[in-house]
């Protein structure tokens, strides 16, 4: 082994030990990656920032800039409605039907998107057929995941394409993947829908409701609020009578919000911070117990509300569950710091994350991608909401995208770069790039919003670690670990060596994610194969599709970690269920694709 090969391999342990270890962001690390590999001499200066300038960077950021062309407009959400539409009332066949919508989508745009267009839609979907969503949000996940598995189009997929271009390999075409990843989504989908549904959890965080006055119920029993819900009557010896709820200070100074005011038996919701409060008046106010104790020594009286009434609801005004969105811009940011209910005009009321609640200083909590929020105030401002792309509202109104009229546009936009780039007339890169610029041409999206759809966090890993695959293979580092490979496997035949760097890879994607695996995994397949003398498309193929398969932890993939909150899983409930369905998928693997590559 080399000193320069040497080098590579104990920066790429270093990196899995902290990707692992989640001490840094990954982001950061790939970007730390990068730096080491240039400053101890494995790479040159002109590699070292070579990952800005590859074509699988930039295919990814087209597919990021065609995929919300089509939310824009509309496209997303119409297929998938009327996808869903012919699910009906059997839980076999809604299944079934969430599970092909969420994998025709993901066929042609993010995974992450496709997921995040059909949850609100499923969340309806259960609410109207009183299935359960933790039937149908695992079933979601997985669907989005098996359909990657069938085109080009997902992450892991166009980088494993880079490292075939690297080594000197023609890429695979758009329709490359679809004869073993077509044949494992339809296994998996099949596997759900007998068996996989009935390892599901019989859970669900809202319960089963049909009614709005019902739903109220159920977010309130969910988020737990009537444990921190209490009605503080204002005694006239009060400080707080003759003062407007700002100068009160009663959220500032103890974390305790106030949803309604009792006056004279009418009740005002969602008081607003000037309306003044008055001897006489009963305060609904929802917060930790010790807070609202401290109130007793202020001139109030202090009851426990049993429950979530009536009285706290109205035609105009109730609860809203809304979830972070995937790149959402407020991450790590507080409700706070966002003025977040002085620009939408509804209170945060609780937070819910990791399987539990929070309802108290929910405002100073650094927002996180997948934390669902309870908002209390008017329904009309969901339709603010909704026009928001940090948030993905769990009730959405039924209105129509600004851009509806578009919506031919896009998706002829989007048929057009995928045809163009299938029947081989531009690579991949120009034909995506091309279609982006399309979508920002006519108005589809501004740039504005191409900016904020693309993730540069995403970007600059996979940016970052593109250099560690270039250090992996000119090193040798690949060559040798392919040796170690076929020292343990390759006395076996090239299928059982086959089957190794799937199960290899699948492993590393369950925690490191598909980027950073297919990064790391694909130089030292194809060296492998190289070696053993079998074929390098087989082996970049069987990489490319186990980074597909996260399907064991939340953590293997964003899109995972999106319906956890809505469902109330827990990493339990993806092992009890991935686990036989990634035995299914590779099976499936093992026997399709030597037929369509040979080895």
């Amino acid at each position: 082994m080399t000193i320069d090969a040497s080098i590579t391999l104990v920066i790429l342990a270093v990196a899995i030990v902290l990707l692992l270890s989640n001490i840094l962001r990954a982001d950061l690390i790939a970007l730390l990656v990068m730096i080491s590999l240039g400053l101890s001499g494995v790479i040159t200066s002109g590699e070292i920032f070579s990952g800005f300038s590859r074509s699988a960077v930039i295919t990814i950021i087209a597919i990021f800039i065609l995929t919300n062309g089509l939310y824009r407009t509309g496209v997303t959400r119409w297929l998938g409605e009327r996808l869903l539409r012919l699910s009906g009332s059997s839980p076999i066949r809604a299944t079934i039907v969430v599970m092909i919508a969420g994998a025709l989508l993901s066929w042609f745009m993010n995974t992450i998107a496709a997921g995040a267009v059909l949850l609100p839609a499923i969340i309806g979907l259960s609410r109207k057929t009183h299935i359960r969503p933790s039937k149908l949000l695992i079933p979601l996940s997985y669907g989005t995941l098996l359909g990657g598995m069938a085109t080009l189009l997902t992450t892991a997929s166009i980088l494993v394409n880079a490292g075939l271009r690297d080594a000197g390999y023609q890429p695979f075409s758009v329709l490359d993947f679809l004869p073993v990843g077509g044949s494992m989504a339809v296994a998996g989908i099949l596997f759900m829908a007998v068996i996989g549904r009935r390892l599901l959890p019989d859970r669900s965080p809202t319960d089963q409701f049909a009614w709005v006055t019902q739903l109220q119920s159920a977010l309130s029993d969910l988020y737990s609020l009537p444990d921190r819900l209490y009605e503080v009557t204002l005694n006239p010896t009060s400080p707080f009578c003759g003062k407007s709820i700002a100068d009160s200070r009663i959220g500032e100074m103890l974390g305790l919000s106030i949803l309604a005011i009792v006056r004279n038996g009418r009740t005002l919701l969602m008081p607003r911070p000037d309306d003044h409060l008055y001897s006489g008046d009963r305060l609904h106010i929802i917060g930790r117990s010790e807070r609202v104790i401290q109130l007793a020594e202020l001139g109030t009286t202090i009851e426990l509300d049993t429950e979530w009434d009536s009285s706290l609801s109205s035609d105009g005004v109730g609860l809203i569950e809304v979830l972070v969105a995937p790149r959402a811009r407020v991450v790590d940011q507080t409700l706070k710091q966002l003025h977040f209910r002085q620009k939408i005009g509804l209170t945060v009321v609780a937070l819910w994350r990791g399987g539990r609640p929070y309802r108290t200083d929910v405002g100073e909590m650094p927002l996180q991608f997948g934390d669902a929020l309870l908002l209390y105030g008017p329904r009309d401002k969901t339709q603010i909401l909704q026009a928001d792309p940090d948030f993905i509202v769990l009730q959405p109104e039924t209105v129509e995208s600004p851009r509806a009229r578009q919506g031919p546009i896009a998706a002829l936009i989007m048929l057009a770069a995928l045809a163009t780039a299938a029947l081989g007339w531009l690579p991949i890169a120009e034909a995506t790039f091309t279609g982006a610029v399309l979508m920002m041409l006519t108005g589809c999206v501004t740039m504005d919003e191409a900016y904020q759809a693309i993730e540069w966090k995403a970007v600059f890993l996979i940016a970052g670690m593109l250099p560690l695959g270039t250090a992996l293979s000119n090193s040798g580092a690949a060559t040798w670990l392919g040796f170690g490979l076929i020292q343990t496997l390759g006395g076996f035949g090239p299928l059982v060596l086959l089957a190794g760097v799937y199960l290899l890879a699948m492993g590393l994607t369950q925690f490191l994610s598909g980027q950073a695996t297919a990064v790391i995994i694909t130089p030292i397949a194809l060296s492998a194969a190289v070696q053993l003398q079998a074929n390098p498309y087989a082996f970049a193929m069987a990489a490319a599709l186990a980074c597909s398969t996260a399907f064991l932890t939340p953590l293997a993939h964003p899109v995972n970690l999106l319906i956890m909150g809505p469902a109330g899983y827990t990493p339990r409930d993806f092992v009890k269920v991935g686990l036989p369905l990634t035995a299914v998928c590779y099976i499936v693997m093992l026997i399709t694709l030597p037929i369509f590559w040979p080895l």
